[in-house]
This record gives structure tokens, C-alpha cells and sequence, in this order.
């Protein structure tokens, strides 16, 4: 399935998208789950799934207001220098854990909207990365099991003020700016996804594809990370991590680049699909 998260005539929804149509589970689950986070918590994926085959798809996905996948993250975690490629552009080394960092929901948009670039910094730039939505709660959780503890999947633009992100050794203020990271469009659910299965992931801006990988390039692998940051931390349903960005990052090209107001930067995922966002200023 591919769930979203949407705003029906002002209020916020959640739903089933199938090609053009969406099926507005609100009217359907929502005395149980308001929300898709709590669809999640309350392992309701399979009612989603049993409505979709006998209640009608009623929706325009063209028409709606797209809102972040999960509009209400309790934790929000990602995963930082985790290609090689990415690694080396930035002089840094090979950490044998995983970096890691964290954002906040209000610095999030949703497909379709406008990331903002803020008047303090010009310097914004583009991260593809797939963002992973778990669904079942653990602490300290086995690289093993880990892939049971995923709902499923999106795509993310980790989108970062750099000079407020290497100000000093803490990355939170470049990382975190208002309506900076896009989320989106939607969670293909991972029963549609093999545990493990190689994804190619790309940064496209204005149609110039600028960033271009793998996932089994990856430092740390999804279970890794899991595994990682459930020791010191329970994760719950709803919670994100962002699992990395690869090379090409727009600050660390010759000549730079930047995201300006008017360009269009787009994160393709071959198993997610598409998360296209505007630029303009705050």
C-alpha cells in the first residue's frame, strides 16, 4: 500500500493512494486511529488494507494537500556521512558507529510544497535519502529483527543550511530550519519492499541529476541502524530515520550549488517513487 497523510477540505486526513484515487480512511478507522501514526501503533495496517477492497476510492490524489508522511513524529533521527562517497567530499573519516542527528517535525514540509529558504543562510542545499517509518515498538532491538520493525518507506531531502550546520561541532541549527526537509510523498508499506532489497536513490534539480547511488553502498545498513539506536532509546511507532545522504551534495561541487527560489528538486527512490518539492524565500 501506499499511505498518506493529507489535509480533506482543511482537516488533516490519512489514506490509501491507488494510482489517482484515494480512499479517506478517516470515516473508516479513525474513532480507532485518528491519524496514521496511530494507524501504525495500533497495528491497524491490515484493516487499512481490508477497506481498500470494499470501500470506493472516492478522492482526487491530484486535489489533496499533502501533508509530511507523519505529520506527528515522536522521534525523528538521521543518519549522517553514511556513503562513502559523501564521506570522503567532506575530508572526514569512517566512524565504526553511526553518526547521528536529529530534527524536528516543524522543519518539515510535504511533497508538493515549498521549501523556504531562509534569509540568514543562501547556502541551501539538497540530501536524498530514504527515510524508514517503523511500526513496531523495541528497544534494543537485534540487527536480526530489525526489518520486522519497519512499517515502511519514503523518500527525504535532508535539506541543510551549511553554514550554520559547520558553525560549530553540533549540526542541529543547519539541520533543523523552518520548512527545510522535505518528507514524502508517501509510505510504501514494506511487505511491498524485500527486506533488504537495493534501492537507487537520486537528486534531481531542474532536471540535472546531481546526486546518484545505491543503498548497499551503505556504511551503516538499515539493520545497523535500528540495532543502533534502540539501545539507547525505544522507538515507537511513527518514529523516522532519515538513513543517509550519498555524494554530490551541492556544497561540495565546483562551482557550488545552492537551492534558489524557483528551482525544483526532486528525490527519486525506483521502489518509492518521487518527492518533489519548489524553492522559495521565507
Amino acid at each position: 500500500m501506499k499511505l498518506i497523510s493529507f489535509l480533506n477540505q482543511g482537516t488533516p486526513s490519512y489514506g490509501i493512494v491507488n494510482g489517482e484515487n484515494v480512499l479517506d480512511l478517516t470515516p473508516i478507522l479513525g474513532a480507532h486511529a485518528p491519524d496514521l501514526k496511530a494507524l501504525l501503533t495500533q497495528g491497524l495496517q491490515g484493516a487499512a488494507a481490508e477497506a481498500a477492497k470494499s470501500h470506493p476510492f472516492t478522492l482526487q490524489y491530484s486535489q489533496l494537500t499533502l501533508l509530511p508522511v507523519i505529520p506527528n513524529p515522536g522521534q525523528i533521527f538521521c543518519i549522517g556521512l553514511n556513503y562513502g562517497e559523501h564521506v570522503r567530499e567532506t575530508g572526514r573519516e569512517i566512524t565504526e558507529t553511526p553518526v547521528i542527528f536529529l530534527r524536528l517535525p516543524e522543519s518539515q514540509v510535504a511533497h508538493g510544497q515549498d521549501i523556504v529558504r531562509p534569509p540568514e543562510s543562501h547556502r541551501l542545499d539538497y540530501e536524498a535519502e530514504i527515510a524508514i517509518i517503523i511500526g513496531k515498538p523495541g528497544r534494543r532491538i537485534k540487527k536480526e529483527d530489525a526489518w520486522d520493525h519497519i512499517a515502511g518507506y519514503a523518500c527525504y531531502n535532508d535539506g541543510s543550511v551549511r553554514d550554520w550546520q559547520v558553525a560549530t561541532s553540533q549540526w542541529t541549527p543547519g539541520k533543523n530550519f523552518y520548512r527545510t526537509g522535505g518528507f514524502g510523498p508517501w509510505m510504501v508499506t514494506s511487505d511491498e519492499i524485500p527486506a533488504g532489497k537495493v534501492m537507487r536513490l537520486q537528486t534531481v534539480l531542474n532536471g540535472q541529476v546531481l546526486q546518484d547511488t545505491t543503498t548497499d553502498k551503505m556504511i551503516h545498513d538499515i539493520p545497523s541502524q535500528i540495532a543502533y539506536i534502540s539501545t539507547f532509546t525505544p522507538l515507537s511507532p511513527g518514529d523516522v530515520i532519515v538513513t543517509g545522504t550519498p555524494g554530490g551534495v551541492g556544497n561540495k561541487r565546483t562551482p557550488q550549488i545552492f537551492l534558489k527560489p524557483g528551482d525544483v528538486c526532486e528525490i527519486v527512490v525506483d521502489a518509492i517513487g518521487t518527492l518533489r518539492n519548489g524553492i522559495r524565500d521565507e
